[in-house]
């Protein structure tokens, strides 16, 4: 970089930092340097320091240097082009001049226009509130997000935007909430979640470098917060492996020896007609080893012994073990749309537990539904690529995402004597085969499982 352009980018710098005081001083650092060159380069070099400037600015600070940038230009030419050389008339001054604004407007132009089409364009919703509070831009991503067409939110003000008739209830309930926390209380970050538990981040930028216009960003985290869930949940397992090994030393030894001391005295206390109270304990015991071998396998299941099973027969031997159970409950279970040759490369024996714990899930939630008529279990499966799609859908209770987003954490449940294991279980055990789980559930209509796996 020349010297020059090292003294006009320095020149520019301080101008943008003082804001109004006028390129004056700023200009008089260039000295006479700017006498012996001609028009043509003295914009090529503002053009040169700007593109430098803007290129280290975020979008909205960057027009703002260029709107800043073509009064330093004016201004130096006027002071110094002119006061420096001899010229003929005033005719060449205006001329010059003239032509100096047709091209520093070209060039205001084309990088505006730029700088306004990524912000059109980013996968963050954009709004700009002037300092009157109306909506003075609006990008393509935040009319999606509202619904809304852009030119109908452009002028409209928060309370406007938030009677609009074509603004969805949960959205406008939103903006009434940002309005209170952001605007009055003047918060910089917020996170909220929609009715369809969606997050979204969302950025309010204040300050002087707007002119007093508030600029509000929104963007979608939905898909970090389900890896950051992930990662959340992956540790939670992680530790909860360490404190099973302990307890499988600490617990089930003595276990298994209070069970045989017991054993024994069985026979004395059948003479004392307390034979009652041996079953008991050895029932309560056994319950106790079923809890830690659960509690064992949701931490740290065996390596799976994969084989090749078809997905209809594994679905078929799962759901002839519930038929009994469903009949007494009053509920049909339905296998629909099974591809008849697609297999999975599966450990049989894991993958049944898997899908026996998500059916049991389904069977309480139809049982506990206070909806009339015959409760409904649909489970089908469907190729999709290079894997296999496994739905259970129930018309039970349906859950809310509170409960949606715990699901899987070891210990979480909603029954009164459940452990909280089986469906931690089933998240390790999918994961295992390299596959993956979801749910989709709606209250009072009912919930749906899909579980992902890879074909052989």
């Amino acid at each position: 970089m020349s010297e020059l352009r090292k003294q006009y980018v320095r020149a520019l710098n301080q101008y943008f930092q003082d804001g109004s005081s006028g390129s004056h001083h700023p200009a008089v650092a260039l000295g006479e340097a700017l006498q012996s060159i001609g028009p043509e380069e003295l914009v090529l070099l503002h053009e040169q320091s700007m593109h430098i400037l803007a290129a280290s600015a975020e979008p909205e600070e960057a027009l703002r240097y260029y709107r800043l940038s073509f009064v330093f230009l004016m201004e130096l030419f006027a002071h110094y082009r002119f006061q420096f050389r001899h010229v003929h008339s005033n005719e060449q001054v205006l001329e010059e001049l003239r032509n100096l604004l047709f091209k520093t407007h070209n060039s205001f132009q084309s990088v505006a226009s730029k700088y306004e089409n990524v912000l059109q364009h980013m996968d963050s919703g954009i709004v700009i509130f002037d300092s009157e509070g109306f909506v003075s831009f609006v990008n393509v991503m935040m009319a999606k997000f509202l619904g809304m067409p852009r030119k109908t939110l452009l002028g409209l003000d928060l309370p406007g935007l938030a009677a609009h008739s074509r603004l969805s209830r949960s959205f406008r309930r939103l903006v009434v909430k940002l309005h209170r926390e952001m605007f009055l209380y003047r918060l910089r970050y917020h996170e909220v979640i929609d009715e369809n538990g969606r997050h979204y981040l969302v950025t309010a930028t204040y300050g002087e470098e707007l002119d007093g216009d508030i600029l509000i960003s929104v963007k979608d985290i939905t898909e970090f917060k389900k890896i950051e869930q992930s990662a959340y949940q992956n540790d939670k397992l992680a530790m909860l492996g360490k404190i099973a090994a302990a307890i499988a030393h600490e617990i089930r030894n003595p276990l298994t020896s209070i069970r045989g001391f017991i054993q024994l005295l069985r026979p004395h206390l059948a003479q004392l007609g307390k034979d009652e109270y041996a079953r008991i304990v050895i029932g309560e015991i056994d319950r106790a080893n079923d809890i830690i071998y659960e509690f064992l396998n949701s931490s740290k299941p065996s390596t799976p012994d994969k084989k090749q099973v078809r997905v209809v027969d594994l679905l078929k031997e799962v759901t002839l073990l519930f038929e009994s159970e469903a009949i007494l409950k009053g509920c049909d279970i339905l296998l629909e749309d099974l591809p008849p040759s697609t297999t999975v490369c599966v450990d049989v024996k894991q993958m049944k537990q898997a899908l026996l714990n998500i059916i049991k899930n389904s069977l309480d939630a139809v049982g506990e539904s206070p909806q009339s008529g015959r409760g409904v279990i649909r489970i089908s499966a469907a190729e999709q690529g290079a894997k296999v799609a496994i739905s259970v859908e129930d018309n039970g209770t349906g859950m809310d995402y509170h409960t949606q987003s715990k699901l899987f954490d070891p210990f979480f449940t909603t029954k009164v004597e459940g452990t909280g294991l089986g469906l931690a279980v089933c998240y390790r055990i999918i994961k295992n085969h390299g596959g993956h789980i979801q749910v989709d559930s709606t209250i009072g209509e009912g919930t749906i499982f899909k579980i992902t796996l890879p074909l052989c």
